[in-house]
C-alpha cells in the first residue's frame, strides 16, 4: 500500500524533514498490517528497512539457550525499530512480533540511512534513542537480578511508569504473559502478584489501562515482601 507524506510526518523522527524529502521517502515506503502474534521482523534478517509503528503494539523478543521466550522491550505507536541493523549493517538482533493487530510502515534503508547521519536533528534523536535503550536494558538486568518475584514485578512496573504523566497511568497495560516473559517468571506468578497489588491498592485497572500508586509501588519494590515463587 502506498504511503502519504503526511503519514510519515506524524513520526517524531521524521517530522523535521522538509516536504520534498518526506515526499521522496513516502514514494519508496510501504505499509503492512499484521495479525496478533504474527512475526513482523524475523531475527537474523538482513537490514533492509527502518520500520515505524502506526497503530497497535509490538514486542521485541529473543530466546534463551534452553528455548525460553524472553521479552526485551515494547514498541508503541510513533516508535521506530530495526535501527541497529541499519546502522551497523549486521543482521537483526531480535525477533519482533505483534501483540495486537498492528500497522507498520517500512522505509527502505537505502533511502533513509543517509539522512540518519546527515540530518543533525535526526542524528541527535537517534543517539538519544540508543542511549535510552541502553539505560532501559541496564535497569532490566538489575530487575532480573532480584530473587523475590514481588520485587521483580514491582520494579518492572516502576520502569513502565517512568516518564508517565502525573497520574502514573500505564496506557494499554501489557498482559500478564507479556510481563512474565519480560521478568522471567511464569504467567501464573504474575497473575498472583497482580492480585496482591490490587488488594493492597497499588494497582487499579481502568479498561486497558493501569493506574499505579507509585509511592506504594516503590515501597514494595524495595521491601522484602513476599509474592510467591516462580
Amino acid at each position: 500500500m502506498a504511503v502519504h507524506p503526511l503519514l510519515l510526518q506524524q513520526f517524531p523522527l521524521l517530522n523535521s524533514l522538509p516536504a520534498d524529502q518526506l515526499e521522496r521517502l513516502a514514494g519508496q515506503a510501504s505499509t503492512q498490517t499484521f495479525a496478533k502474534r504474527e512475526v513482523v521482523l524475523p531475527k537474523s534478517s538482513a537490514p533492509r528497512n527502518l520500520c515505524f509503528l502506526v497503530n497497535g503494539r509490538l514486542q521485541a523478543i529473543d530466546f534463551t539457550l534452553d528455548g525460553r521466550e524472553v521479552g526485551l522491550y515494547f514498541i508503541d505507536p510513533g516508535d521506530y525499530f530495526a535501527e541497529l541493523a541499519l546502522i551497523d549493517g549486521q543482521t537483526q538482533p531480535e525477533l519482533v512480533i505483534s501483540n495486537s493487530v498492528s500497522q507498520v510502515v517500512f522505509v527502505p534503508g537505502a533511502e533513509i540511512r543517509p539522512l540518519l547521519f546527515s540530518t543533525p536533528l535526526m542524528a541527535e534523536a537517534l543517539c538519544r534513542r540508543l542511549a535510552q535503550r541502553v539505560r532501559i536494558q541496564v535497569s532490566h538486568r538489575q530487575i532480573l537480578g532480584l530473587n523475590n518475584p514481588l520485587q521483580r514485578i514491582c520494579a518492572h512496573l516502576e520502569l513502565l511508569t517512568m516518564g508517565g504523566d502525573g497520574n502514573r497511568r500505564i496506557l494499554k497495560a501489557p498482559t500478564h504473559q507479556e510481563i512474565a516473559i519480560m521478568v522471567s517468571l511464569t504467567r501464573e506468578t504474575v497473575t498472583r502478584t497482580f492480585q496482591v497489588l490490587q488488594t493492597k491498592g497499588v494497582l487499579t485497572r481502568e479498561g486497558e489501562d493501569l493506574l499505579v500508586d507509585t509511592a506504594k509501588l516503590s515501597e514494595l519494590s524495595s521491601s522484602r515482601g513476599t509474592g510467591g515463587s516462580d
